[in-house]
């Protein structure tokens, strides 16, 4: 099948090269000269496990290429996927502006009929603005479906290739045939493809999302009221996780989430609902939970070294929003940085892969120094902070990190390591609710 993917962010990227190596010939349209440059020159502009060999592969196979020009991206594909960014407007709401360039893009190239559809994450409702969009530009006749994407940072790949599930908002039989044919090699085993209105498909991603996010937020209030109780938010998230009503997924307290999805779908999804007058009055305390837990790491240094923190120096490991990707777009980290460097503390941190982001974010700072190791980072630190549940920060030389620390404390935003043998090691060790 050829197909068009417009966009080559994170789901476009993804979204494209694992329909190529379906064996489908797909062309990834993207404005932005110096990305698709970068493509063409074999540059992996995102951190994303095993992503980088599928790109490689598929475009030497021929049948995944990079380009801005838009006359040959719409002629190119009868099926055309729209995968631009939808970053949050200033009151909250999805900025559609690239999702309906896009549209109205299509409408004016296009020769014959075009199946359209949004896996950008759009409201309710973006669907017939597409289509009006399309129509303002065209008397050629096409179809605009929903197909949301669920693709996990870190672990997209995986995803895409082995879906839980495939959201289909789509009514006519020519668009559900053409779409089932498309994910037909990713649901082999069973069917994971979910018809369902147009409308219904919208809000089935943000409703997803904001579920999610309500049980990281419900777990970071637990863990603080256990912490203030003397209970043992380990020991409770094993006992309730154990229903399967409820599950162990999503049920890891921390410092807060953050990436390019669930903050903006939280706003997006509120905003929504406030628009039609049916508040969420539930994803409302997600979000200022959320905000407030990015700040209890600073809390709990403040408490130990006091709130000037002039002259102190902190080693920080982990920068990305979540492990295994580069993202920081709302990181918990950004949040601990600033609580810190305006208490007046100086930081060094570091992370596997977001050195290159964080370097750009904090350029010109004489406070925040980004090293290349995670033992580069405790150099003349006071403590260490953790803020991101890497791999390589789960079982760490703890004599090394006391030896180096002029105070033995390890403040951890992810509960990655045992209070007791912390404890044992003459390290003082302040998680996120557990008993110490």
């Amino acid at each position: 099948m050829n197909v068009t993917v417009i966009g080559t962010g994170y789901v476009g990227l993804v979204t494209g090269a694992c329909l190529a190596d379906a064996g489908n010939h797909v062309f990834c349209l993207d404005v932005d000269e110096k990305k698709i440059a970068r493509l063409n020159r074999g540059e992996i502009p995102i951190f994303e496990p095993g992503l980088e060999a599928i790109v490689k592969r598929n475009e030497q196979a021929g049948r995944l290429r990079f380009s801005t020009d838009v006359a040959a991206s719409v002629a190119h594909g009868e099926l055309q996927l729209i995968a631009v960014g939808t970053p949050p407007g200033e009151d909250g709401s999805a900025d559609l502006q690239h999702v309906l360039a896009a549209a109205r893009a299509i409408g004016k190239h296009m020769k014959s009929w075009k199946l359209i559809a949004t896996k950008s994450t759009v409201p309710v409702g973006t669907a017939d603005k597409v289509r009006d969009a399309v129509r303002q530009e065209t008397g050629v006749d096409f179809s605009v479906v929903s197909n949301p994407e669920f693709l996990k940072e870190g672990a997209a790949v995986e995803d895409f290739m082995r879906p839980d599930r495939v959201v289909l908002g789509a009514e006519d039989p020519r668009d559900i045939t053409l779409m089932r044919q498309l994910y037909a090699p990713f649901q082999r085993n069973h069917e994971r493809i979910l018809v369902m209105s147009v409308r219904s498909a919208e809000l089935t991603k943000y409703a997803a999302n904001g579920m999610l996010a309500t049980r990281i937020s419900f777990m970071n209030e637990l863990a603080n009221l256990a912490e203030a109780i003397g209970a043992d938010i380990e020991e409770v998230r094993r006992g309730i996780g154990a229903d399967p009503r409820i599950g162990y997924q999503f049920l890891y307290p921390g410092a807060g989430f953050g990436g390019s999805c669930f903050p903006k779908d939280v706003k997006a999804l509120q905003r929504t609902a406030t628009e039609v007058g049916k508040p969420l009055r539930v994803i409302g305390a997600v979000e200022a939970v959320n905000d407030a837990q990015k700040h209890v790491l600073a809390q709990k240094i403040t408490r130990k070294f006091g709130a000037n923190l002039h002259g102190k120096t902190f080693a920080l490991w982990g920068l990305a929003f979540k492990a295994n990707t580069d993202d920081m777009r709302e990181a918990a980290s950004r949040t601990v940085i600033s609580d810190l460097t305006g208490a007046g503390a100086s930081v060094r941190a570091y992370d596997p892969a977001a050195g290159h982001e964080a370097k750009a974010v904090f350029k010109g700072s004489k406070t925040v120094a980004i090293v290349d190791s995670a033992a580069e980072a405790l150099e003349g630190a006071d403590a260490l902070v953790i803020v991101t549940e890497w791999q390589e920060f789960r079982s760490p030389d703890f004599a090394a990190i006391k030896a180096k620390l002029r105070t033995p404390a390890v403040f951890d935003g992810r509960n990655l390591y045992d209070p007791a043998v912390l404890k044992g090691l003459g390290i003082e060790y302040y998680p996120i609710g557990r008993k110490t």
